[in-house]
C-alpha cells in the first residue's frame, strides 16, 4: 500500500458498471500499432499483442483505436471496424483475453483532418508520391472546417450536415459490431484533435451552422453520436467517452478561447445524461502534428500524473465516473490516485508496452500478491521456485 493508506487495495478491488463487473480498476489503453493492412483486419500479430495484457493481469484489455470508416484510418495500417468481415478477428480477441479472466473492451475512431498519413516510423507526415508509388496513394481527408490542422498536410474536405449524419450512423454501426464481437466495454475517441475533438474545440471549429459556434452547436455531434451509439450499444454494458479535457494550445496562454475544463465539465453532464458511464480523460492535440503530448509539453511539463487533475474535476464536479491516464508508472502512484478519489479507473499505456505484466508486478509492489495468486499458474510456479532459491528482488 502507499505511504498513509490504510484501507484495502483499490486498484485491485472490483468495480461494477451497469451490467458489467470489473474485475480490477486497471485497463490498457488503447495504443495504435498500425500493423493492420489497408483492409483494417486484425491479425495474429493483434491476437498476440492484446492478449498478453489479459495473461498479465490488467482488468481491462482495451483494443487500439477501430476506425469506424476507411477515410477515417490515420494511415493504412490501422484497424477497422467499418465492415462485417472485421468482426469475426476482433471476436476471437475478446472470447481470449475474456476467457483470461479480464474484460474485453473496444475503442471507436475516426481520424478526421489528421487522416492520410505515414506511420510513425515514417515520419507521420502527409501521405506523398512515394507512398502512392507502392500501393498506398493520399485520400482527402474529412473534419469541422476546411483548414488543414497543420501547415503542409492534405486539406480536408468540410463535412456537410447531411455527411455528419450519415457519420453519426456509421458510429451506430460500430457500436453495432463491437456488440456482436462480445465486446464488454465500448470506449469512443473525441480527443487529441481528431475528428470529433476537430468540432469540440472552438481553435479549429470555425463553422457556422448548427454544428459550430456556441457550446451547444460544437458539441452536437458528439451527443448526437452518443445517442446512436446506445440504440446499438447493449443497455447493461459500458459506453466510455476519450474528452482531451483542454487544449493547452502555447499560443492559448494569454486568451480564454480554447477548449477548458469548465467545458469538459459541462460536456461530461451532456453525455452522462444520454447513457454515457466514465469519461476518459485526456488533453491536447489540436491543431498538432501528432497527439496530445505535442502542446502539454509547450504549457504543461509531462510529470507523474500531470493529467490526474482533470478525471479529478470531471468526477467531482460533474458527478460523472472518470478514468485517469498519463504518465501513471507504478502501483502506488495508481494506489493514490484512487484513495484521493480522483478517478475510479486506472488506464495504463506505455507502461504496460515496456513490462506487460505492470499489474501483477503492481500488485507486488502494494504487497498483496505475496504468494503469486494472481499469476497465471503455468508462471506462478517458476515464480514461487524464482523465491526459493533466492532470486526474489
Amino acid at each position: 500500500m502507499p505511504d498513509g493508506a490504510t484501507s484495502p487495495s483499490l486498484l485491485f478491488s472490483q468495480y461494477r458498471l451497469r451490467g458489467v463487473t470489473f474485475p480490477n480498476r486497471i485497463v490498457i489503453a488503447p495504443m495504435q500499432m498500425y500493423m493492420s493492412g489497408p483492409d483494417g483486419i486484425a491479425t495474429d500479430w493483434h491476437f498476440q499483442h492484446l492478449g498478453k495484457y489479459a495473461v498479465g493481469g490488467a482488468g481491462t484489455v482495451m483494443t487500439e483505436a477501430l476506425m469506424v470508416d476507411p477515410i477515417g484510418r490515420n494511415t493504412y495500417g490501422d484497424l477497422g471496424i467499418w465492415s462485417d468481415a472485421h468482426v469475426a478477428p476482433l471476436a476471437r480477441i475478446a472470447r481470449f483475453v475474456q476467457s483470461c479472466g479480464s474484460l474485453a473492451a473496444a475503442q471507436l475512431h475516426h481520424c478526421g483532418p489528421k487522416a492520410s498519413r505515414q506511420r510513425p516510423w515514417e515520419g507521420l507526415g502527409p501521405l506523398g508520391e512515394a507512398e502512392a508509388a507502392r500501393g498506398e496513394p493520399p485520400w482527402q481527408p474529412v473534419s469541422s472546417t476546411a483548414t488543414p490542422t497543420v501547415d503542409g498536410w492534405h486539406r480536408p474536405h468540410r463535412l456537410t450536415p447531411a455527411e455528419i449524419a450519415d457519420l453519426v450512423r456509421a458510429y451506430g454501426a460500430g457500436a453495432g459490431r463491437a456488440a456482436e464481437a462480445g465486446f464488454d466495454v465500448l470506449d469512443i475517441h473525441a480527443a487529441h484533435g481528431y475528428l470529433l475533438h476537430s468540432f469540440l474545440s472552438p481553435v479549429n471549429n470555425d463553422r457556422d451552422d448548427r454544428y459550430g459556434g456556441d457550446f451547444a452547436g460544437r458539441t452536437r455531434i458528439v451527443l448526437e453520436i452518443a445517442e446512436e451509439l446506445r440504440l446499438h450499444w447493449p443497455e447493461d454494458k459500458p459506453l466510455f467517452f476519450r474528452l482531451s479535457c483542454v487544449d493547452w494550445r502555447a499560443d492559448l496562454d494569454t486568451r480564454n478561447d480554447g477548449w477548458k475544463i469548465e467545458d469538459s465539465i459541462a460536456l461530461a453532464r451532456e453525455l452522462s445524461a444520454r447513457g454515457v458511464d466514465v469519461i476518459d480523460c485526456s488533453s491536447g492535440g489540436i491543431r498538432a502534428p501528432n497527439s496530445g503530448m505535442d502542446y502539454i509539453y509547450k504549457r504543461q511539463p509531462v510529470k507523474k500524473g500531470h493529467q490526474v487533475p482533470y478525471a479529478d474535476a470531471i468526477r467531482r464536479e460533474a458527478g460523472v465516473p472518470t478514468m485517469a491516464v498519463g504518465a501513471i508508472v507504478d502501483g502506488p502512484q495508481a494506489e493514490r490516485i484512487l484513495q484521493e478519489g480522483k478517478a475510479d479507473l486506472i488506464c495504463i499505456g506505455r507502461q504496460a508496452l515496456y513490462d506487460p505484466h505492470w499489474p501483477l508486478h503492481a500488485a507486488r509492489e502494494l504487497g498483496i500478491d505475496p504468494k503469486w495468486e494472481k499469476w497465471p499458474p503455468s508462471y506462478g510456479w517458476w515464480l514461487e521456485l524464482r523465491d526459493r532459491v533466492g532470486l526474489a528482488d
